[in-house]
């Protein structure tokens, strides 16, 4: 029984070692490379095909230059405020997270841009500890070798901006007919809005909720000024 501890424990220290190695490696790959699909995607193409609905999702990546400034600033604006001071996370929006899921009644997160793409790109949209807990390490690792430029452009290319929708590109076609690079600050900030539950809000034709989120929103990227990357 020894024995078999010892080389159990000899093998865990391995694939430890390994998964560093690789997700390091994926990190700094996609640092330059375009991300063509996220798991959420090949979820949702499955819950797709069974509920007897064609499997598909609508998805093209774009550079942050072809995506509009105005859906910059609303989704920061929307998500995360502090995205550009932080380094991956809000201790302040965790905190306060996690007083209001204490409880009970509502969960609610406190993740920024950062926790997001990271859980986007990486790992399975289920909440778990777990889930939770690698979501930290691919969040530090990204704000270790990616700059601000490139996290905020592989969110605005791989978020569910609809049912099945996937990026800024797919969205501003889906829900305006027209390329990212044109929205207005109203359609980007119409997008930004929905993000808390994209499958069940819509962009256009809203309800009274998604309007009032809507308008929330344009305030706010009036008070943000230019953004800043450094």
């Amino acid at each position: 029984m020894k024995k078999f501890f010892h080389k159990l424990k000899k093998w865990l220290i391995k694939a430890i070692i390994a998964f560093v190695i690789i997700s390091i490696l994926a990190v700094i790959f996609f640092r330059w490379v375009p991300i063509p699909f996220t798991p959420l995607m090949i979820i949702r193409n499955v819950e797709f095909w069974a509920d007897g609905e064609k499997a598909t999702f609508s998805h093209q990546w774009v550079s942050l230059k072809k995506i509009s400034p105005h859906l910059w600033k609303a989704v920061i604006t929307s998500e995360d405020q502090k995205f550009l001071d932080h380094f991956g996370f809000d201790f302040q929006s965790i905190s306060k997270a996690f007083e209001k899921n204490k409880k009970g009644k509502r969960i609610k997160g406190g993740s920024t841009i950062s926790q997001q793409t990271a859980k986007n790109v990486f790992l399975w949209p289920q909440r778990s500890y777990i889930r939770k807990g690698f979501e930290a390490y691919f969040t530090f690792l990204i704000e270790v070798f990616w700059s601000k430029e490139r996290i905020l452009e592989v969110y605005l290319n791989s978020i569910e901006m609809g049912n099945g929708v996937f990026g800024a590109e797919a969205a501003a076609q889906h829900w305006f007919r027209k390329p990212a690079t044109k929205l207005t600050k109203y359609e980007a900030a119409s997008i930004a809005a929905i993000l808390p539950n994209p499958r069940k809000y819509k962009a256009v034709n809203s309800s009274g909720y998604v309007e009032n989120r809507k308008n929330w929103v344009l305030r706010q990227m009036n008070y943000i000024g230019p953004l800043k990357f450094e």
